[in-house]
């Protein structure tokens, strides 16, 4: 319902280069550490953002989106649910072309409000399920 395949190619494919991964830490054994690696396997810069803004996978990391100082064409979000709309408004705000909530993060009204302002948005899916589908 909140990812249909032509939003997600369109996404995967045409959005961009750069995406920021909200929530993404030098942890190992987290999802979105291990997803980041994935979209690199694929050609995406990664950008972590987290309040330690730590370096991971040789990029400089960020503590908010605003932080970031140059372009970011997708958001990928790795934060709970009660967390993720105000992600998707920031996103919005620096001027993000897409939004794409990992597998569990829902927020409806946050998915509106996202379309609304014009981006593209995917929810409770994973870019590192769905990009290696893409080459097939």
């Amino acid at each position: 319902m909140y990812a249909d395949a032509e939003t997600i190619h369109r996404i995967l494919r045409d959005t961009g280069e750069t995406w920021a991964v909200v929530g993404l830490s030098d942890n190992r054994s987290r999802a979105a550490y291990r997803v980041a690696e994935v979209l690199q396997h694929f050609g995406k810069r990664v950008v972590p953002v987290h309040p330690k803004a730590e370096r991971v996978h040789g990029e400089d990391g960020y503590a908010s989106l605003a932080d970031i100082p140059f372009p970011v064409d997708v958001v990928d979000v790795f934060v709970n649910s009660e967390l993720a709309g105000a992600v998707a408004d920031e996103a919005v705000a620096v001027g993000a072309k897409a939004v794409w909530f990992q597998l569990g993060v829902i927020d409806t009204e946050a998915y509106e409000r996202t379309r609304a302002a014009g981006l593209d948005m995917v929810m409770d899916r994973c870019p590192a399920i769905e990009i290696p589908a893409l080459s097939r």
